[in-house]
């Protein structure tokens, strides 16, 4: 696996980085070599915390994302972390990756017995909602969202007649998601 750090108001030690290169490598019986993961070390900056440390583990194949976040006061007890939750993905999705990706390296073996069997929850949908979209610009949507009180608004942007998705960030600021037709 080729390894890309990005640091943000951290700097990695070379004792750090090296510990992560080892434990990442796990993952590489999933991947073909080439394949890219991209870490990201920072510090601070998630909701006035400046003692918090986050690592985030992305891996990107041909259509498919997988990325563990995880958040703690220590760097090196993240990637003891970030590495299951990763694993736990492509052990759950290893089908779609695999007819997504060509990257993705099938085993002999069923990737499911790796890990212990985890109690499968069904999830269903328990409510649904309908309403008209009013066309608005992205300032009045903000000030919706702070009225509402939810983590997201859905709303019809004024300037792009598009429909467009206002969400709070992990670090208090805001996202937007614009869709393209």
């Amino acid at each position: 696996m080729k390894i890309e750090y990005l640091c943000k108001n951290y700097d990695a030690s070379e004792k750090l980085k090296g510990i992560v290169d080892k434990k990442v490598q796990k993952l590489d019986k999933f991947f073909e070599d080439d394949t890219r993961i991209k870490i990201v070390l920072k510090k601070g900056n998630t909701r006035n915390t400046d003692d918090l440390y986050t690592l985030e583990l992305t891996i990107v194949l041909d259509g498919v994302v997988m990325r563990a976040e995880v958040t703690s006061d220590n760097m090196y007890s993240n990637i003891d972390l970030a590495i299951p939750k990763l694993e736990k993905q492509i052990i759950r999705h290893h089908k779609k990756i695999e007819t997504k990706s060509k990257k993705f390296r099938v085993k002999d073996y069923s990737l499911d017995a790796d890990l212990p069997e985890e109690p499968q929850e069904q999830k269903s949908l328990v409510r649904s909602k309908c309403y008209t979209l009013v066309p608005m610009s992205i300032d009045d949507a903000i000030e919706e969202l702070e009225l509402v009180g939810h983590n997201f608004y859905v709303f019809l942007n004024k300037a792009t007649s598009s429909i467009n998705v206002l969400y709070v960030r992990n670090d208090g600021n805001y996202g937007l998601i614009e869709t393209v037709v």
